[in-house]
């Protein structure tokens, strides 16, 4: 009889280990390159890079190679001229947990493999309902929640890029005035590599509804960063201070109200947001769809990555 633990759909690996799974490859990003990739308050190190993106990096290239095989099968065993179909990566966690950061990561990476494909990244904000949708859904307070979003659009979108349209456009999404960019977008031309970034686009419905198409249909592979509840918080808390001190502060920013608060009115505020929206939505949205990623990036409390979770085959 196996063991109860063979049984567990997970290989789960320490740190150490994950990251002598790079085998040999180079690490091509520079710290100034990093800089420009970092979010706000997520002190990534070249050493979390080389110990964890790397070996990520690696096995993103064979199952990229893998999946190329297949169609090139499928496309012999049809006697048709091999199609170009991108390798689509969706990356789902929490507010505050690096989710963005590791997109941008894994972009830069990707893009700098030996055959130089093209990757592009897309963030789920773009397709959030603009702020007066939102006002007249009654759904302000739901701003993140799977209601939220135009989801037939971002599911057209990633059908659009999968199946080889030649251009599609993206909307854009301003974190300074906190709504959509009018009449501006982002324009998509075959990627080789598509990265779908978002805090729901692991979903696949509300009550068990099988009869719609979920963006998360067309993921090749998915990735979960997750960490404990607590950490996330206390990172949400401290990213609220930083954005008070700079973005908040300037006169366009959605957010100008909270630009004078003092640090103790700072975190009031923050915690208040935390649990009347995004800790309702981590719990009964984001958090369930984790099991459905085929990577967990499990976090520490300093924010960096100290267990992987790779599904088996």
């Amino acid at each position: 009889m196996p063991h109860r633990a063979d049984l567990s759909p997970w290989l789960g690996l320490e740190r150490s280990d994950w990251a002598g799974l790079r085998s040999a490859i180079p690490l091509t990003l520079t710290e100034a390159d990093l800089d420009q990739l970092r979010g706000i308050n997520d002190a990534i190190s070249l050493d979390e890079v080389a110990d964890i993106y790397l070996p990520l990096s690696r096995l993103l290239n064979l199952y990229v190679a893998a999946t190329q095989e297949l169609h090139r099968a499928t496309d012999t065993f049809l006697g048709s001229l091999a199609a170009k179909v991108p390798f689509v990566i969706g990356v789902a966690g929490s507010v505050a947990v690096g989710k963005s950061t590791t997109s941008r990561i894994l972009q830069a990476l990707l893009s700098r493999w030996p055959d130089h494909p093209e990757v592009t990244l897309v963030t789920t904000d773009g397709f959030l309902l603009s702020n007066a949708e939102l006002e007249r859904r009654g759904l302000t307070e739901r701003k993140g929640f799977p209601e939220s979003y135009d989801t037939r659009a971002l599911v057209q979108l990633v059908a659009a890029v999968k199946s080889g349209q030649p251009e599609v456009h993206a909307p854009v999404y301003s974190h300074l005035t906190y709504d959509i960019v009018p009449d501006e977008k982002v324009v998509i031309r075959q990627p080789d590599v598509l990265i779908v970034e978002g805090l729901n686009v692991l979903e696949t419905g509300v009550g068990g509804d099988d009869r719609r198409v979920f963006v998360s249909d067309f993921f090749d592979f998915s990735i979960y960063v997750d960490a404990a509840e607590a950490d996330i918080v206390r990172w949400y808390v401290e990213r609220f201070r930083r954005l008070r001190d700079t973005a908040f502060r300037d006169p366009r920013s959605y957010f100008r109200r909270y630009g004078d608060l003092s640090d103790e009115e700072a975190d009031t505020v923050a915690h208040a947001i935390w649990e009347r929206i995004n800790g309702v939505n981590l719990r009964q949205n984001v958090l369930p769809t984790r099991s459905r990623a085929n990577l967990i990036l499990r976090k520490g409390p300093g924010h960096a990555v100290e267990r992987v979770h790779l599904r088996k085959l």
